[in-house]
C-alpha cells in the first residue's frame, strides 16, 4: 500500500480550510500522517483545525506564534519544515506540501498515485489548479513540468536527491528544475483537478504579487533576456504595461539590493540554458 505524509502550512484560512479537511479524511487513500502548521493566524484557524485533529488520530496540529507580517514563500517553507521535522512516520513513499484553502474529489490521492506508478522516473507531481467563478471553472494554466505549489507530491527517491525545499520565494520552481536536472520527470496531471478557494497572489495584491515574482525571478537566477521577454509578453495583458512594469521592477530591485541568488551554480546554469533555448525555439523543459 501506498504510505504517504501531507504538511499543510495555513495561515487566517478559516473561511477555507474546513473544506480542505473534509477533502482529505474523505479520500478513498488517507494518508499515514497529517501535519497542519498554524503559521500564527489572527483568526478561528487554531480553534478549526484543533477541532478536526480532535476527531482524527492521524491529525497532528502545530502553532506557531504569530510575527505580525506574511512572509512570502520563505515563510510557507518555514511553517512547512516545522511540520516536516515534527513527523512521526518515518517510512513514507510520498511527501505532500498542500494548501489549506483547496478541495478536491475522493479519489484524488488514489488517482495521483496511479500516475506514479505507471512512470518510475515521475518524481514530482500533482493535480491542475481551478478557481471556481460561479458559472465556470477556469484553469490556472502553467507549463506542462510545472506543479502549483498549492499542491506537490514528491516521491521520496526525488525529494532526498533535490534535497527538499529553498526557504525562500521561487521553492516551488526550484524544486522542479532541480529535479529535471537531475534526470526526473515533474508534471501537473491533466483532468484530476483542485479547486484553489483564493486566487494565486490574492492576499498580497495585484502589484505586490507581480513585484514578488520579479524577486523571484532574480532570486532563481533567472536569465535576463528571459525576464526581459515575459515582461514583453505581459504588456498585451491586463493591466497593460503596470504589470510588466511591476515584474521588471522587482527583478532589477535584486541587483541594486544585492540580494543573494540560489546558492547552486550548476542549477542556475541549467535554468539559463534551458531559458535561452526555449527563446529560440529549441525543446526544454516546456516542452
Amino acid at each position: 500500500m501506498t504510505r504517504y505524509v501531507i504538511i499543510t502550512p495555513v495561515r487566517d484560512e478559516e473561511q477555507h480550510v474546513e473544506a480542505t479537511i473534509e477533502s482529505v479524511s474523505g479520500q478513498t487513500l488517507r494518508p499515514a500522517e497529517w501535519v497542519i502548521v498554524d503559521d500564527g493566524s489572527s483568526d478561528r484557524t487554531g480553534v478549526i483545525i484543533d477541532h478536526y485533529a480532535a476527531q482524527f488520530p492521524w491529525i497532528r496540529v502545530i502553532h506557531r506564534p504569530n510575527r505580525g507580517f506574511r512572509k512570502p514563500g520563505g515563510g510557507v517553507v518555514g511553517a512547512f519544515y516545522a511540520g516536516y521535522n515534527s513527523l512521526r512516520c518515518e517510512e513514507w513513499d510520498f511527501i505532500v506540501k498542500l494548501d489549506g484553502d483547496v478541495s478536491f474529489s475522493a479519489d484524488y490521492f488514489q488517482k495521483c498515485f496511479e500516475q506514479f506508478r505507471k512512470q518510475s522516473d515521475l518524481g514530482i507531481g500533482g493535480g491542475e489548479i481551478y478557481y471556481d467563478f460561479g458559472s465556470e471553472l477556469k484553469l490556472e494554466a502553467c507549463p506542462k513540468f510545472h506543479v502549483r505549489g498549492a499542491t506537490k507530491i514528491y516521491r521520496k527517491a526525488c525529494w532526498e536527491a533535490i534535497g527538499g525545499l529553498m526557504p525562500a520565494a521561487g521553492w516551488d520552481t526550484i524544486d522542479e528544475v532541480k529535479a529535471n536536472m537531475l534526470g526526473w520527470e515533474t508534471r501537473s496531471f491533466k483532468d484530476l483537478r483542485l479547486i484553489h478557494h483564493r486566487l494565486t497572489g490574492a492576499a498580497d495584491g495585484f502589484l505586490r504579487d507581480r513585484v514578488k515574482y520579479g524577486s523571484v525571478c532574480y532570486t532563481c537566477g533567472y536569465h535576463p533576456l528571459f525576464v526581459l521577454a515575459r515582461c514583453v509578453y505581459r504588456l498585451v495583458r491586463k493591466p497593460y504595461v503596470i504589470g510588466s512594469l511591476a515584474m521588471l521592477f522587482g527583478f532589477l530591485k535584486g541587483y541594486f539590493t544585492n540580494t543573494p541568488h540560489v546558492n547552486d551554480k550548476r542549477l542556475i546554469r541549467y535554468l539559463r540554458e534551458q531559458q535561452l533555448r526555449r527563446l529560440f525555439g529549441l525543446k526544454t523543459v516546456w516542452r
